[in-house]
């Protein structure tokens, strides 16, 4: 399965924890994560991902891919900016969303158009989205609903 996990190109230590740990048990599934490939909740995400021996993606905004994190396997560069956000929601099979503001909020808008699976940690309080409060939690719900996510 692909996993997208989104998030704020800046967080707390807290929150990069946080994103650490689903990226490193997306891994351990045996999952792909996809993400928006830059700083922040996508670079923990990733790099919790690599410490588990995962593959990560990044849907960047740029032409280049130069603002990849240096933990993303695999690039690539939109040259959409934030418009790439639909891109990463489509490219998963569920999504989980830690802390992030207004761009994390449009990709939970297109996963809601998508009818994707939407698991939230600590972030906008919208109806429909899954609440988990750790890691594990966000995780182990996504492996309930299978491929049904």
């Amino acid at each position: 399965m692909n996993i997208s996990v989104i998030g704020g190109h800046k967080c707390s230590k807290k929150i990069y924890k946080i994103a650490e740990e689903v990226g490193r048990l997306i891994a351990g599934q045996g999952w792909v994560l996809i993400c928006g490939g830059r700083t922040g909740v996508m670079e923990a995400a990733c790099k919790g991902a690599k410490e588990q021996g995962g593959l990560t993606v990044g849907i960047l905004p740029s032409s280049d891919g130069g603002d990849a994190n240096k933990y993303v396997d695999v690039k690539i560069p939109t040259g959409l900016g934030y418009a790439r956000n639909i891109l990463v929601v489509r490219a998963s099979d569920a999504v989980i969303a830690i802390s992030g503001e207004h761009g994390t909020l449009s990709e939970i808008a297109f996963a809601f158009n998508e009818e994707k699976l939407i698991i939230g940690i600590d972030t906008w309080e919208i109806e429909g989205i899954k609440k988990a409060k750790t890691a594990k939690e966000a995780v182990g719900y996504i492996k309930k609903k299978g491929k049904n996510a």
